[in-house]
């Protein structure tokens, strides 16, 4: 299987795309859209802050090519930034549309809540709590907890696109939301341990029967 890592500046790509080689994939790191048109699957990576990213796709005219993508039903993984910039707007540093896949805006963890103090970023091993089971995500997994590091998360959201979710300090954190071809994880699946493996694993035999 092959799989299209889309490059435009903006992803610490070597740790996911390791993980994909231990799962067999060749991967393709590439802005070209005639290589990534060849590709089985696409993934959106991202570190960094939103309107950057944001630039950066309408620079290079990926995120043309991701809308387009995205209407030929052709499957598509954000991770981390990547899921947020598939949401409709982001307020980080200032108000910026994304690229609109999935309702809702991405917010900054205000700095309590409830008058509880907690830190920001949001960094560390939370439990992955499962409200609704996608068609490529089998039953059971091996694990409970996954690795964030983030300061902003998905909010407003549609319940029938929330597929997992994080409590971190009374806060739902959307973990994994998915839309026809389009899913969105906001922790890392390459540095989860043997959770991660499992649910990129999963989603890439969902990849095999679309």
């Amino acid at each position: 299987m092959k799989i299209g890592v889309i490059d435009y500046g903006m992803g610490n790509l070597f740790s996911v795309v390791q993980a994909l080689d231990r799962l067999g994939c060749e991967v393709v790191v590439t802005a070209d859209e005639q290589t990534l048109d060849a590709t089985d699957a696409l993934l959106l990576p991202g570190v960094g802050a939103f309107p950057d990213a944001r630039r950066r796709l309408a620079e290079t005219k990926l995120d043309r090519y991701l809308k387009k993508a995205q209407s030929q039903n052709r499957p598509l993984l954000g991770i981390c930034l990547g899921m947020q910039l598939l949401f409709e707007q982001s307020d980080e540093v200032t108000s910026t549309t994304g690229l609109g896949f999935f309702k809702g805006q991405i917010k900054r963890f205000s700095a309590t809540n409830e008058g509880r103090a907690y830190r920001v970023p949001h960094m560390g091993w939370n439990e992955l709590v499962m409200t609704n089971c996608p068609a490529w995500l089998e039953n059971s997994a091996p694990a409970k907890h996954v690795y964030f590091v983030h300061s902003f998360y998905a909010t407003h959201i549609e319940e029938s696109e929330l597929v997992a979710y994080a409590d971190y300090c009374g806060i739902r954190v959307p973990g994994i939301v998915t839309k026809g071809s389009v899913t969105g994880m906001q922790f890392h699946p390459e540095k989860s341990g043997e959770l991660g493996v499992y649910l990129l694993e999963q989603w890439l035999k969902g990849v095999k029967v679309c």
